[in-house]
């Protein structure tokens, strides 16, 4: 008896102190936006102090960083908006990441593009003047600090700033869901499901240029784009069922999570491979967000026999130059929806939210910089 009653009280204890210990933690989470000093050098910023939808982003004023000697500081000519950029509402499941009561990173974006305007002592493969694009947290600003050994490199001379800062998160998604994660080879029948979006029109041409027959899924609106980049095939689901068809396909990029995964796995060769790309819209909830596709991926593979799972992207150097000698080659060409200038960020970020950009959306920072 006194063993059970030990016990009782012990867990009553364990989740009284769980509880005060969530409790404080939730209301100590804060942030920078309280206490950030006026900055002496500044520069404009996207920045968002709390959780919520576009309202939440405003243009401010921050101070301008300072590269160390393994930096380049650039001046940010172009930057995209990605599905990653929406947990801006900061969905219950990733919170504790992100910050239980307000978000820890208040900064925007990752994709970049731009010009170099300072290194530090100890870079040697850039110099000033240099165009560059590349990914780094908190890129919709005027200005980044990027390492030079990491995600950045050398844009493309027949691409523009616009063009090149499409590319960092999308780009690479697709090139690592089919390089990496479902061994693409020549030859192979590719399905990509949601063709006509950022990671969908990068995966049509970069599995085109590992020779692959690739069909695109996406609506009327979008068939024709589709084709132009490319695509040996185009499904409109508005009108038919791809699940329902008698073909059989050796890999499948999941660009939309809609589907249900058995409806795939009737379409996959018996060794084929699925691959759903992390995002999420608006409608995933405000429980888990974007995570709400994964956990039902994760939860119903064991129950296929083909192979599934999804992935994030991870930005490169290696893979950001593979991407730059495919557009210089001309094989791969950005589609860019909209282009807002940085003051218009609400509306840019609408507009994402809606899910019906064809390409990227893109906002330019040009206009914004001082002269």
């Amino acid at each position: 008896m006194k063993i059970k009653r030990f016990l009782k009280w012990s867990a009553a204890v364990i989740f009284v102190a769980l509880v005060l210990v969530t409790f404080i933690a939730y209301w100590m989470s804060t942030n920078d936006c309280d206490h950030r000093p006026a900055p002496s050098n500044p520069m404009k910023a996207i920045t968002h102090c709390e959780y919520g939808g576009p309202e939440v982003l405003k243009v401010e004023e921050i101070e301008k960083p300072v590269p160390n000697d393994n930096q380049v500081l650039v001046k940010v000519r172009a930057a995209s908006l990605n599905p990653l950029d929406l947990t801006i509402r900061g969905p219950l499941l990733l919170r504790p990441l992100f910050g239980l009561r307000k978000p820890k990173d208040t900064r925007l974006g990752v994709d970049y593009s731009g010009t170099v305007e300072a290194v530090g002592k100890n870079v040697t493969n850039f110099k000033p003047g240099d165009e560059v694009f590349g990914g780094k947290n908190g890129a919709i600003a005027e200005y980044v600090c990027v390492l030079a050994d990491r995600a950045v490199v050398l844009k493309p001379a027949n691409m523009t700033f616009e063009q090149a800062a499409s590319v960092p998160v999308a780009a690479i998604t697709a090139l690592q869901g089919l390089r990496d994660k479902e061994k693409i080879q020549a030859g192979q029948k590719v399905l990509i499901n949601g063709a006509s979006g950022g990671v969908g029109t990068f995966a049509v041409q970069i599995a085109k240029s590992f020779g692959a027959d690739v069909t695109g899924v996406c609506s009327t609106r979008n068939l024709d784009m589709v084709r132009s980049l490319g695509a040996d095939h185009v499904i409109d689901y508005t009108k038919e069922d791809f699940m329902k068809s008698t073909e059989r396909y050796d890999v499948i990029l999941d660009n939309v999570g809609t589907q249900p995964l058995l409806g795939f796995k009737r379409v996959l060769k018996p060794k084929g491979i699925y691959v759903l790309i992390g995002g999420g819209g608006p409608n995933d909830g405000r429980i888990v967000g974007p995570m709400a596709r994964p956990i039902k991926t994760m939860l119903m593979s064991p129950f296929i026999s083909q192979k599934m799972g999804m992935m994030l992207a991870e930005i490169r150097q290696d893979d950001l130059t593979k991407m730059s000698d495919l557009m210089q080659a001309g094989k791969v060409k950005p589609v860019i929806d909209r282009t807002y200038p940085l003051s218009q960020i609400r509306e840019a970020m609408k507009y994402l939210e809606a899910g019906h950009a064809r390409g990227k959306v893109i906002l330019t920072v040009e206009q914004e910089n001082k002269t």
